[in-house]
């Protein structure tokens, strides 16, 4: 018999805090019935915390002790597990690992009828795939979310538009990329979810930049600076925007002042340092 009131700890989640995440979960942990769902599905977001701060083995030994309490069964741990399985894979560089799992927990998702985590896998998927194979799949996570009576899985759709967007902007087709990253922005602007609309306007700019419409992108990023600035916060990547669009407006000794303040930032970002050492280099070259 599942126990009534348990609480609800996915709304504890900050993701960009995954350390103070993972904390109020440790300390959540015990309240949970050891027999309850709700316990192996928490064990699963710790094991996310872990691996949203790279530290893969540690969020694979979280996984294989919730795996060992799994059966047949469907469930939502098992569609838990397989999602944050499937992620730690993909994180550390094994898609090929992740994708098997990500088709399991869409599988269980829609016998269940669980169209939020139907949607969560289908986009984990989509980021799992081939540019031309990524747009299908988040055409189907976008019409899945439209379409359901789920508000948890609506919610997605600002996450979904953007993805799309970026499929299309992988794939050259900017345009139509730049209207669904403007789709994006109204939808998390609708929401008052600010820094999600921060990052939504950035996208737009970049897109811009593609569509060689430097002046608009750059008025786009300066402002995004000023936003920043008064909130008393700062952004290497609107800095690193900042300075790609002066440089192809032929004014790269401004651009100088802006790409040493990205390679201030984003040379502390392990993921960048490790994955895109070319990208950190080229800001560090361009800033002298």
């Amino acid at each position: 018999m599942v126990q009534q009131n348990l609480p609800d700890f996915d709304a504890l989640w900050d993701y960009s805090h995954p350390a103070e995440t993972e904390t109020k979960f440790r300390e959540l942990l015990p309240k949970i019935p050891e027999d309850e769902p709700a316990y192996l599905e928490l064990l699963t977001q710790i094991a996310r915390t872990n691996s949203l701060r790279q530290k893969f083995d540690e969020a694979h030994q979280i996984l294989d002790q919730v795996e060992k309490q799994l059966d047949e069964t469907a469930s939502h741990p098992k569609i838990r597990y397989l999602l944050e399985r499937g992620r730690t894979f993909n994180s550390s560089g094994q898609s090929e690992q992740a994708q098997p799992l990500f088709q399991q927990a869409l599988d269980i998702a829609q016998q269940l009828g669980q169209d939020f985590y139907a949607v969560d896998a289908l986009h984990m998927l989509a980021i799992v795939a081939p540019p031309a194979s990524a747009l299908d799949l988040n055409m189907r996570a976008i019409q899945m979310a439209e379409s359901s009576p789920d508000e948890k899985a609506r919610n997605w759709l600002g996450s979904l538009y953007n993805n799309t967007g970026w499929s299309y902007h992988d794939m050259g087709e900017y345009d139509t990329a730049l209207k669904i990253f403007q789709k994006a922005e109204a939808y998390f602007r609708s929401k008052g979810r600010v820094r999600e609309t921060r990052i939504a306007v950035w996208t737009v700019a970049r897109c811009l930049r593609s569509l060689k419409r430097f002046e608009e992108a750059l008025s786009m990023q300066m402002k995004l600076m000023e936003e920043f600035d008064f909130a008393g916060e700062t952004d290497g990547y609107v800095f690193e925007e900042i300075g790609e669009c002066l440089l192809a407006l032929e004014r790269a000794e401004e651009a100088k002042f802006y790409f040493a303040y990205a390679y201030s930032e984003l040379s502390q970002d392990d993921y960048l340092v490790r994955h895109e050492s070319k990208r950190i280099d080229r800001l560090k070259g361009l800033s002298k």
